[in-house]
């Protein structure tokens, strides 16, 4: 087995990620690494054997981990990694930060970010997958972010190198990021928190908040999104889709589509990752058949499926 470099950091083998995921599903990861600082994900990257691979990973918040775990060393960025910073209009977030987190001390400062304030999980997710709600993206307010490549090296990119798009971004292959800037207009504090609050109100009203959840399961059609505006069409939303093909509450094993709001994939209580997936894989499936439209997954999936379980020899 290939000897990893050693770290200041914390290395884990074998790892299960299950209870790091909103999910609560997934089997173990070859190394779990959690960096001291970002010098020492430098130099442990640096070192580390090119081809091991390697996956950054957040709060699990959009993230199905498959029961068989990933063969891959997994890099949990922690304290550390989670400062925020007011520079003027400028927003600076560690990786590790929440978005809400993010949203409510952006307000404190009297700046507008307050569409980060629903989304679940960490700054660096919101750049990766351009997280956006009631029509403000990540990209609307992106101006650098800083990350550690698969080779060691600490760099700087801006909006041309990650080419933001609906839902995704060029992202470096193994890079890792580890803060990030944005740029917020002026608010009232109060009056920011007060919109905070009703955005909060409104998707508790909407969407099971309560429940086992990874956020949005498929992207929406075509590239539609959700803006919050009186006259938003609901036609081409993923949850009108599934809804269209009798998907709303659908089970298998623990999984459920939520009745509540169909484009949530729930984890019931006892649902493996193989669940999860393969109900969405159903749903894709019905919606497709019943009108032709190809949902695209939001929630990322990696890993491998659980290992086939031995036949019990003849006797």
């Amino acid at each position: 087995m290939t000897t990893l470099p050693e770290t200041r950091g914390k290395l884990t083998q074998g790892r299960v990620l299950a209870d790091l995921t909103w999910l609560r599903v997934g089997g173990p990861a070859d190394w779990f690494y959690q960096p001291a600082d970002a010098e020492d994900l430098a130099d442990f990257l640096g070192k580390l054997d090119a081809s091991v691979p390697v996956f950054p990973m957040g709060v699990g918040s959009n993230l199905i981990v498959r029961d068989g775990g990933l063969r891959a060393v997994v890099i949990r960025l922690g304290r550390g990694f989670n400062g925020i910073e007011i520079d003027g209009n400028t927003v600076i977030a560690g990786a590790a930060a929440l978005d809400a987190h993010v949203a409510k001390k952006a307000a404190d400062a009297g700046l507008d970010l307050t569409f980060l304030r629903t989304i679940p999980g960490s700054i660096g997710g919101a750049i990766r997958m351009n997280a956006g709600c009631y029509g403000t993206y990540t990209a609307d307010h992106f101006i650098w972010a800083e990350v550690v490549t698969r080779t060691g090296e600490i760099m700087r990119l801006g909006p041309e190198d990650l080419q933001f798009q609906y839902r995704q971004t060029a992202w470096p292959e193994g890079a890792v990021l580890i803060r990030a800037a944005f740029e917020a207009s002026n608010g009232v504090p109060e009056e920011l928190h007060a919109r905070m609050q009703e955005q909060l109100a409104k998707r508790d009203e909407t969407q099971p908040t309560k429940d086992r959840t990874a956020g949005s399961t498929f992207r929406n059609p075509a590239g539609f999104s959700s803006t919050g505006r009186a006259d938003d069409s609901h036609d081409l939303k993923a949850w009108k889709v599934i809804d269209d093909a009798g998907m709303r509450g659908a089970m298998r094993g623990g999984a459920q589509m939520s009745p509540k709001h169909s484009n949530f994939l729930v984890n019931t209580g006892e649902a493996s990752a193989e669940d999860l997936e393969s109900l969405g894989e159903e749903v894709r499936k019905r919606v497709f058949q019943n009108s032709g439209i190809e949902l695209e997954w939001e929630i990322m999936r990696v890993g491998e499926p659980a290992p086939a379980k031995a036949k019990l020899a003849d006797k």
